[in-house]
């Protein structure tokens, strides 16, 4: 099933993330699900919140990075309760950009190396480091999860100057060549 994917504004994605259980219902439809979806919206990572669920789990492609970085080759996971816990390297800008916030890509600076602790979808904890892209995407889907976006990463000036297209996407005039749920505004008495 292919679900809709959650616009910047939805309070989901500004709330931290529960953690899940290896034991969760249907599990592995839930993440053969948001590969789909993150696929279907041509995007390399995909945080549970983008998708509507506070929940501590992602989904990452890194392969089409592959040609550039051998690492990313061969990275497709399904990662629960991810904890970065330690970003170490040059500090390295990229254009990123988030399903989330259709048609926006901003110069983001991130660390080149990070060490993560998370389980597996069969409970199997893992401890594990990476750089460059496999690096770059982790930090961004675990921002997910923590109530962060990568617009959170720029400087004032920049936001400000990004106010109206923010607000677009929050209202749901933007294109997208997926399905996305925009946040509902209050009716007013």
């Amino acid at each position: 099933m292919i679900y809709p994917i959650v616009a910047y504004g939805d309070p989901v994605l500004r709330r931290q993330a529960a953690e899940i259980s290896p034991q969760y219902p249907e599990l592995a439809r839930l993440i053969e699900d948001m590969f789909e979806t993150m696929e279907h919206a041509s995007g390399v990572g995909l945080a549970a919140p983008q998708i509507g669920l506070s929940l501590k789990l992602i989904v990452v492609d890194a392969t089409p990075f592959g040609p550039e970085d051998p690492v990313a080759a061969g990275f497709k996971k399904a990662l629960l309760n991810p904890e970065i816990y330690q970003e170490e390297g040059e500090l390295w800008d990229f254009n990123e950009g988030c399903l989330s916030f259709p048609g926006l890509h901003e110069d983001v600076s991130r660390h080149a190396v990070i060490r993560i602790r998370y389980q597996d979808p069969d409970g199997t904890a893992h401890d594990e480091t990476y750089d460059r892209y496999v690096a770059r995407i982790l930090q961004h889907e675990c921002d997910h999860l923590n109530g962060k976006t990568f617009v959170d990463h720029l400087s004032p000036l920049r936001k400000a100057l990004l106010k109206r297209k923010l607000d677009n996407i929050s209202k749901g005039a933007v294109d997208a060549d997926y399905r996305m749920r925009f946040p509902v505004k209050p009716k007013h008495r």
